[in-house]
């Protein structure tokens, strides 16, 4: 049986990762809080070095030093602007609280970290001679989507689209989550390595997050997972996803 939806003590690997990231950002020259002494060439050529540094660079993956392999870790606590961290921030608040009371705190952190590692790694593959830095959680919190879709696929989900002047309609996470992916999906397939969102890492990460929760508990859930009365949920439209930085 799964763990009722609520914790007395909250999402605390959830809330985690978000302070985590938020506090990682403020203390990167990406945040531009405080600024190298110099002028804004200075501040540019800082914040490409810390995405080299601590981003995944699909080049140097496979022929880089040994630090390298932990770079898809590393890459999913840096974000590159502040919209780029908000977004991300929100959905995984939004989705992870309601993943982790499911699935249990360990089993959540496993699944994010996981998805997050293999979104990062399958873009390096596909692009294996790209020198430009990849950073951003998206790639893990496509992995929660994943995970979210399998086991609460009732839950409602409020979304904003904007040709609906931002009206705000609720639909299932079987209708929502699937149709993101679809999105993903075909804006992958005009996307490369050069900067902008990674698509490709967040098809990866959502479905390393569903299989991981289709093999872990499987028999036990599915297509009406979670019983009594669905699941509500706000979210909009759309995240800012991980993007190829800088």
């Amino acid at each position: 049986m799964f763990k009722k939806a609520t914790a007395p003590d909250g999402p605390l690997v959830t809330y985690a990762l978000i302070a985590a990231c938020c506090l990682l950002f403020l203390l990167s020259p990406a945040a531009g809080l405080a600024p190298p002494d110099g002028d804004r060439a200075e501040l540019l050529r800082a914040r490409q070095e810390h995405f080299a540094r601590w981003g995944v660079v699909p080049a140097e993956l496979w022929a880089g030093p040994v630090r390298a392999a932990l770079t898809p870790l590393t890459a999913l606590f840096v974000h590159g602007t502040w919209l780029h961290l908000l977004g991300n921030m929100l959905f995984l608040q939004v989705f992870g609280s309601l993943a982790e009371a499911r699935m249990g705190r360990l089993r959540f952190l496993a699944c994010y970290l996981a998805a997050g590692y293999l979104a990062l790694v399958g873009f390096a593959v596909a692009h294996a001679d790209s020198t430009q830095p990849l950073v951003g959680a998206s790639g893990a919190i496509s992995g929660v989507l994943g995970a979210f879709l399998f086991l609460l696929p009732r839950a409602r989900v409020t979304s904003l689209f904007p040709f609906l002047f931002f009206l705000p309609l609720r639909f299932p996470a079987w209708l929502v989550l699937p149709l993101w992916c679809a999105l993903q999906w075909l804006a992958a397939r005009h996307s490369g390595p050069r900067p902008g969102v990674a698509y490709l890492a967040h098809l990866i990460g959502f479905g390393v997050g569903f299989l991981y929760a289709l093999l872990r508990w499987r028999g036990r859930t599915g297509p009406g997972a979670g019983s009594g009365p669905p699941a509500r949920v706000k979210e909009p439209v759309q995240a800012t996803e991980g993007d190829s930085q800088p």
